[in-house]
């Protein structure tokens, strides 16, 4: 067997050759200048000054050199960075039909991760999945889940009260089980459901292994596909893995519904609904995915899988959205307080809020928003590609460049959200209380052809865990046992998709009447 140091000698040499044929290569003239940016180095062009963990912030802090529109390089691959919502939405919404479909990314195919709809480029495929997803997550339907969502989100209040598991992993079976039940008619048992635990070890896998970044380096070198994936070290010796644990939550959850059917018990969901239609086999690999995608986009991975590109889903994950709701509470209590106020005018004392209260609540939409500004879950949203070159402001946007929205840049841009760092939700409110632009319309949820068609869905199901959790529970640092506070600070993982660090916080309950009403109901259910 050859030794480590004769092998990365090898590879180093390979290399080489690559780095040198690359340098003589010729490049493409534009007729226009790029968009500026940072000067790059030969061949790896700006990828050695980029915070590779946090690399929106490199390129935050470009854009107050460069402008609101900067282009960067890494490998040779064009990267086009949008640090501005007025420029994302003329280029995403208004030339949407340019700007719609997704980079390559060669770590998500070997992954086995390349099925998920976020991911797929523009064409017929993408558009048979979004139809599916249309059908079921569009507004009009979502009110038919509204009882579902109270269901779930009572049971939510409940378990972060007697929770003997801290409130993280209470916010993610939460949205985990939401979206199996819409999904597949799935009733998750717990945090340690197998089928969710498997869901999460694909994430944490994903999250280390799939990135634009990472995909880069596979795109300007394919020859590396051909050596083994331990000569990369850490998580890539686990991409089979990945791919065994994708066809595991592809197949085992679609199968165990068709044998539901065939039984005669299963429940109304996306997939039982489609199975009760004749489909051929390739129609069925389709709901496969949707199924999938649409439970992934529903629970956390997102926040932490595939990497917004964790993600790359285009909408917040309702789990790690849930815990940054529970941070800024504790960190803002007179918010709360006020939140709280709005929600016993709205409803009576002995009542637990639900949707169709929703209109009296607009303080309560106004966190919300607030909650997917000050920490945008999936920092650089998920990269779209030029499929044509392209002409912005007297700067040139190659055809096949990578462009990406800049989440972070968005929510801290003084001019729109002064004193940014702070949690403030009475800028999303005009002068007379009410709410300025529609929670939908979030810069969370994408942009143009490839905006989340499940963001009624999950701005719903998030609401609805809010409300209830504020009707009934205050909630308050944690306390050891001489009652001194333990220190709540807002501080957050690192990779594509972010979510709060744990952190300790308390539960009491505020209001009897409803908590009682809450055990009650889930008792005779």
């Amino acid at each position: 067997m050859l030794s480590t140091h004769i092998l990365a000698s090898g590879i180093s040499c390979i290399v080489a050759l690559v780095v040198l044929s690359r340098l003589t290569r010729g490049r493409r003239v534009y007729p226009l200048p790029l968009p500026p940016g940072p000067p790059p180095l030969p061949l790896f062009g700006n990828a050695l000054q980029l915070d590779t963990k946090r690399p929106w912030l490199t390129y935050t802090a470009w854009g107050k050199t460069y402008g609101k529109i900067i282009h960067s390089s890494i490998f040779g691959i064009d990267l086009i960075i949008i640090n501005s919502e007025t420029v994302a939405r003329e280029l995403l919404d208004r030339r949407s039909a340019n700007y719609s479909t997704r980079p390559v990314i060669r770590t998500n195919e070997l992954a086995g991760v390349d099925f998920n709809t976020v991911l797929l480029p523009y064409g017929e495929t993408l558009r048979r999945h979004r139809k599916i997803f249309h059908q079921v997550l569009r507004a009009e339907v979502s009110v038919s889940h509204y009882e579902m969502y109270s269901r779930h989100a009572n049971e939510l209040v409940i378990n972060l009260l007697d929770a003997v598991s801290d409130p993280q992993h209470q916010t993610e079976t939460y949205a985990a089980s939401l979206i199996m039940a819409v999904t597949y008619g799935y009733n998750a048992h717990g945090h340690e459901d197998p089928f969710l635990s498997r869901a999460r070890e694909l994430f944490d896998i994903g999250q280390r292994i799939v990135s634009p970044e990472k995909g880069a380096l596979f795109t300007a070198f394919p020859f590396l596909e051909k050596l083994p994936l331990w000569c990369f070290g850490g998580a890539f010796s686990l991409i089979g893995r990945c791919r065994e644990l994708a066809q595991q939550l592809l197949n085992e959850p679609f199968n165990e519904v068709k044998a539901q059917m065939a039984n005669g018990i299963a429940s109304h969901s996306l997939v039982a609904d489609f199975l009760s239609q004749a489909h051929d086999d390739a129609d069925e690999d389709t709901m496969k995915a949707v199924a999938l995608t649409g439970y992934m986009v529903g629970m956390d991975t997102v926040s932490r899988y595939l990497s917004n590109p964790a993600s790359y889903f285009d909408v917040p994950q309702s789990a790690a959205a849930l815990q940054i709701f529970l941070l800024a509470m504790v960190l803002y209590p007179d918010i709360q307080v006020r939140a709280r106020a709005e929600i016993d005018q709205a409803v009576k004392h002995d009542k637990m809020p639900c949707l169709d209260d929703r209109a009296s609540m607009p303080y309560l939409d106004a966190i919300l928003r607030e909650v997917l500004r000050w920490y945008p879950i999936v920092p650089l949203g998920i990269p779209h590609a030029t499929s044509n070159d392209d002409v912005y402001d007297g700067y040139f946007i190659p055809k096949g460049a990578m462009v990406m929205v800049n989440q972070w840049a968005l929510s801290r841009d003084e001019d729109i959200f002064p004193d940014a760092s702070r949690f403030d939700p009475s800028r999303h409110l005009t002068v007379d209380g009410t709410l300025k632009d529609p929670f939908v319309n979030h810069f969370a949820f994408g942009h143009g052809r490839r905006i989340c068609p499940g963001r009624w869905f999950a701005e719903s199901s998030l609401w609805t865990a809010a409300a209830a959790i504020l009707a009934v529970l205050r909630i308050d640092h944690a306390k050891d046992s001489n009652g001194n506070k333990f220190e709540v600070k807002p501080e957050f993982t690192t990779g594509t998709a972010i979510h709060p660090e744990p952190f300790q916080c308390s539960f009491e309950i505020v209001n009897a009447a409803r908590e009682r009403r809450l055990r009650a109901t889930m008792n005779s259910n």
